[in-house]
């Protein structure tokens, strides 16, 4: 019996602030839904993961989840019950025996738990998992306490909430047919159609992030375990230079910078992004760009540098190293480098899945002196420090 895992990540996220929805903001180096993702994606009992995401977030999936094998995601409902419905729908193709439905902004979830529920879909129509309440709690409607509340039956919810695939496909058309759309989790729409609901052990790790301060508390928890897990430093230099020749742009980290003349070279001549390749290799112990990609190989002739800075991170992600810090410095007279900082460090960031905190991009001319001040050309001096375990 196959099990598929809807991701729902269509929310908006705003409370947790800044200009991406919460699913999209980074926590240890990757986007939160890239944590989730990952999470079912590497489960040995999940055959198929279908995302659910809002209306305009397909830029920011795409570079979330570059490199992840995954089909196509579905364009999220206007409330959490029409994206589940949604991403529910999408799976009816591969008849999958059992469901998963999960919210992207719950990236801690544990093998544990997805295969506590699956297991327990054996038994029982519908499974979620539920930690009990602690606390006492109190019935007050108005700001005053009505009566406590027996908390010994009570419990907080949690997802991935596992169902029959039949029975809960059924249950989201019906509730959709009759107009039933205030429900705020799955269990709440199979109880709607009478199905029997399990609540098995969760975890209290398995937080959802709401809040900015949630994200930050993320952020904080997963990079310490990342740093503790890859306790050998390592630190890479690299230096590229490149002259100039006829052309309207030159191209520094991915992004094109209008000028009279551009960057000679065999491929895109993107100065910063060799020199940042180079320290990164040159970090790892591994021979230089020319290695990997050699001039005389007409294959790279005009290629886009970001394939050589990721097969740079390929080599690191392959022995379990993540990046530190970048530090980049540009020589040149001109361009003006100053204004396309920014975007120099978001577009290094999503390569890269770094937090743009990390990366510091800096420009400098020579004060004319040599051939830079004599503006035949640009160089470009990276340092990169990587983390790695022993």
């Amino acid at each position: 019996m196959t099990v598929a895992a809807v991701i729902v990540a269509g929310g908006s996220g705003l409370r947790a602030g800044g200009a991406k929805p919460k699913q999209y903001h980074l926590i240890g180096g990757k986007p939160v839904i890239r944590w989730t993702l990952e999470a079912f994606l590497s489960h040995p009992h999940v055959d198929h993961v279908q995302p659910v995401i809002g209306e305009g977030h397909e830029e920011l999936f795409r570079q979330a989840t570059e490199g992840l094998a995954l089909p196509k995601p579905v364009t999220g409902g206007a409330n959490r019950q029409d994206s589940c419905r949604l991403g529910i729908e999408a799976c009816v193709a591969h008849a999958p025996g059992k469901i998963l439905i999960h919210d992207a902004a719950r990236p801690f979830i544990s093998a544990g738990v997805i295969s506590a529920v699956i297991a327990e879909l054996d038994h029982a129509e519908a499974v979620i998992p539920g930690l009990p309440v602690a606390d006492t709690m109190k019935f007050a409607p108005d700001g005053f306490i009505e009566k406590t509340v027996d908390r010994g039956s009570m419990w907080f919810v949690q997802t991935p909430q596992g169902f029959s695939f039949e029975r809960i496909l059924a249950a989201h058309r019906r509730a959709a047919r009759e107009g039933q759309g205030g429900f705020t989790d799955d269990a709440a729409v199979a109880e709607f159609d009478g199905i029997p609901v399990k609540i098995v052990a969760g975890d209290q790790h398995n937080r959802k992030l709401t809040t900015s301060i949630d994200v930050i508390a993320a952020d904080r928890e997963l990079s310490a375990r990342l740093f503790a897990e890859r306790p050998d430093i390592r630190t890479g230099q690299g230096i590229d230079f490149h002259v100039f020749e006829a052309g309207d742009h030159v191209t520094l980290c991915g992004v094109a910078i209008p000028h009279t003349q551009k960057l000679k070279g065999h491929s895109d001549a993107d100065v910063a992004m060799h020199a940042l390749t180079d320290a990164i290799l040159g970090a790892l112990g591994e021979r230089d760009i020319g290695h990997f990609f050699p001039p005389s190989d007409p294959q790279w002739k005009g290629a886009a540098s970001s394939i050589f800075l990721a097969k740079a991170s390929e080599l690191l992600q392959a022995r379990r190293g993540i990046i530190s810090n970048i530090d980049l410095t540009i020589l040149a007279e001109l361009p003006r480098i100053g204004p396309h900082i920014a975007a120099m460090k978001e577009r290094l960031a999503s390569l890269l899945a770094l937090d743009p905190a990390r990366i510091a991009i800096k420009a400098t001319t020579t004060e004319t002196m040599g051939a830079i001040g004599r503006k035949e050309g640009m160089a470009a001096f990276a340092t990169a420090t990587v983390r790695l375990p022993l």
